[in-house]
């Protein structure tokens, strides 16, 4: 499947500090891609400079098959886009913003802003002055704005940021609605990793500027990632216990009292009978499944 877009040794230096440095991306024509790094890795340094806001310090982008250089004029009108925080003209209400940004895109069919103020659910308040709009109202009206011209390529830099969950859930439904009904390719950073587990086909992770992991979501589910969750009271002597008298050094203290064990060789029942014998108290027990949360935890270090 062709990529919509790559970056080859993608770098940014400002005042001397690297941000970001050779990330490579590969998005496939027709997936959502989730961005998920911490805050401060380098998430939106990287949009920035896939939609020509910034330059490279090295290395190149290439969208639809085109490096991306300061007259890509014509490549940049194929795709929609919010980075950090959208702004409007405040003394103006939200259809009147919208059809301003078409007249500007040159793109004139007729219902396409009524169609992209009810996709958010801004018909109500589509008269209304943007100065009183929420926090939540903007990002929707910015969603609204960046597919209002139906972009083949759509970048969402956190687009949840300020909406309750009744709201995240509709941008959830959007997006894959975008991607499987219209063949749109959406790209979408966020912190929130149940919000990308729900949606992506394929999640990137950046961390401290530098590209992790590219891993598809089936590859994820594919991997083994099943383990045993034991609760303790105490967490010591139950890890003297694994490695000591079972053998096991494939486990992870992850907080006050739980362990998680990724060694399959050891039934739960054995587990149990070998911590009683040793005067371990056991408060729970069970076998769980990683999530793509423990996942990117594991890869920025976040989890010791």
């Amino acid at each position: 499947m062709p990529y919509i877009l790559q970056t080859h040794h993608l770098t940014k230096v400002i005042g001397g500090k690297t941000i970001v440095k050779d990330v490579a991306l590969h998005i496939q024509k027709g997936e959502i891609y989730g961005f998920l790094g911490p805050n401060g890795a380098g998430k939106t340094t990287v949009m920035k400079m896939v939609t020509n806001l910034w330059k490279p310090t090295e290395g190149t982008v290439e969208i639809f098959g085109e490096t991306l250089t300061p007259q890509s004029y014509e490549v940049l009108k194929r795709m929609g886009s919010i980075i950090e925080f959208p702004t409007f003209y405040d003394h103006m209400s939200g259809y009147e913003n919208l059809k301003l940004h078409a007249e500007y895109m040159g793109y004139y069919e007729h219902g396409s802003i009524e169609n992209a103020i009810g996709l958010l659910g801004l018909s109500e308040a589509a008269g209304k002055l943007v100065r009183n709009y929420s926090l939540g109202m903007k990002e929707r009206l910015g969603i609204a704005r960046a597919i209002l011209c139906k972009p083949e390529f759509l970048i969402l830099d956190e687009p949840t940021n300020g909406l309750d969950p009744a709201g995240m859930k509709q941008v959830r439904e959007l997006l894959r609605m975008l991607c499987t009904e219209y063949g749109i390719t959406v790209m979408v950073s966020s912190h929130i990793l149940s919000e990308i587990e729900s949606i992506a086909d394929t999640v990137g992770v950046i961390n401290h500027g530098v590209m992790m992991k590219e891993i598809s979501m089936k590859e994820i589910e594919q991997m083994n990632l099943a383990y045993t969750e034991l609760s303790v009271l105490n967490q010591e002597r139950a890890a003297y216990v694994l490695s000591e008298k079972l053998g096991i050094t494939n486990f992870k203290i992850v907080e006050d009292g739980q362990i998680r064990i990724y060694d399959s060789r050891v039934s739960t029942q054995e587990l149990s009978g070998v911590m009683a014998k040793n005067g371990v108290q056991v408060t729970a027990l069970g076998v769980k499944a990683e999530t793509l949360e423990d996942y990117f935890l594991k890869m920025t270090g976040e989890v010791k």
